[in-house]
């Protein structure tokens, strides 16, 4: 089934501003909770649709990309998203959303007051970014990636926890485990409360006992990992793409960071690219470009042969419909332009140089006797289509 519109999903316009799409995703969040709606399948999906759309149109990165090439840029097709988000992702992902309303501590996005609910920080890995070369031959089929990544992964000794045994922490005795701690403060105009990342826990509601001698409590180590990346079909120079979750891992078991794969074109030997469409400079003789002829030209697809009408002139372009790349969030593809070059040597034998001379005399040759056309007329003969 089709992927619906991030902004159709969040019931808000293109040039929706972030607050208007942060208050889209909260109304949207409180229609199709869970609590709001237990054993209901569809709202379940809608609730984690909802999550998805978010979580792109609401960094900026990715809403740009989406803008520009919709579903296929986040790649949807090939693994690059935030799809398939579990609920566990979603609250932990977006902790201060749904709130007291629901009895939990996410009371900052919905406007609850949040005084007693658990505001512990989520630890989440940063981005990494690669780059990866293609050739047009892959750009316009597709292809299929393995790279191998340095970067921080979850600590296999605690299971990326950070404690040793895996059980020795304890709630922080400072916060209560609630990550923050609370001061009421007596000024001029009242009693004013405030509150505070936790210093003794440092946000994470819990202090370890005793850490693990691997990652001396962090949860992660520097090591490899082989990623495959699904790139689609019509991607150009420039395009980043993003794969959920495949960055450095996170502190103590956090959100992992997000893989952004920058991709860059291998020049070709034989095709130049202006945009989907690419143009081939093809030399012909001047009798040919005279009498006409038929050429063997390539395409991304095989060989293909064209008739040059006679009288052909140099800089004129034919086209091959659909025998560019694909456009790269459509079916349409672009065309493959064949630019007419004729090939006026540098040096002639003396029988050349004869032959043209008594060519020259010919009125067929003579270019003074040839009515001038206008410039429509110029314009219209330019592209001739196959």
């Amino acid at each position: 089934m089709a992927k619906r519109d991030y902004y159709e999903i969040l019931d808000v316009n293109k040039d929706a501003s972030a607050e208007e799409i942060k208050k889209a995703y909260r109304k949207k969040a409180i229609q199709y909770h869970p609590d709001k709606n237990p054993n209901d399948k569809e709202a379940e999906e809608k609730f984690k649709e909802a999550a998805e759309a978010y979580e792109v149109l609401s960094n900026p990165d990715k809403k740009a990309r989406y803008d520009r090439f919709g579903h296929a840029g986040m790649g949807g097709a090939g693994g690059f998203s935030g799809e398939g988000m579990t609920f566990d992702d979603i609250f932990s992902r977006f902790g201060d959303i749904f709130g007291d309303a629901f009895g939990g501590g996410f009371g900052s996005f919905f406007g609850g007051g949040g005084g007693s609910g658990s505001r512990t920080r989520v630890n989440r890995g940063t981005n990494l970014r690669v780059t990866v070369k293609l050739t047009l031959d892959e750009i316009a089929n597709g292809t299929t990636k393995k790279i191998k990544v340095k970067k921080y992964v979850a600590c296999k000794t605690c299971g990326g926890n950070g404690e040793k045994n895996g059980n020795s922490s304890k709630t922080c005795p400072t916060c209560n485990g609630r990550g923050v701690q609370t001061r009421v403060v007596n000024t001029i105009m009242g009693q004013m409360q405030t509150s505070s990342t936790c210093q003794t826990c440092g946000g994470d509601g819990k202090v370890i006992q005793e850490k693990c001698t691997a990652c001396y409590g962090e949860g992660v180590v520097t090591g490899d990992e082989l990623i495959e990346l699904k790139i689609p079909a019509g991607v150009r120079e420039g395009v980043q793409l993003s794969v959920s979750g495949k960055g450095n891992a996170a502190r103590r078991g956090g959100i992992n960071g997000d893989l952004i794969v920058l991709i860059q074109e291998i020049e070709h030997p034989e095709f130049q690219r202006d945009g989907n469409n690419l143009i081939y400079n093809l030399f012909i003789s001047i009798p040919d470009a005279v009498t006409g002829t038929n050429a063997e030209i390539p395409t991304l697809s095989g060989k293909v042969r064209i008739k040059v009408e006679p009288g052909t002139q140099s800089g004129k372009m034919l086209r091959l419909r659909g025998k560019g790349l694909p456009d790269l969030n459509a079916y349409s593809k672009g065309d493959l332009l064949v630019r007419i070059n004729v090939f006026i040597p540098s040096s002639i034998n003396k029988e050349d140089k004869a032959l043209l001379q008594k060519m020259k005399e010919s009125d067929s040759f003579n270019p003074k006797d040839k009515k001038t056309e206008s410039i429509f007329d110029k314009f219209k003969g330019y592209f001739s289509a196959f």
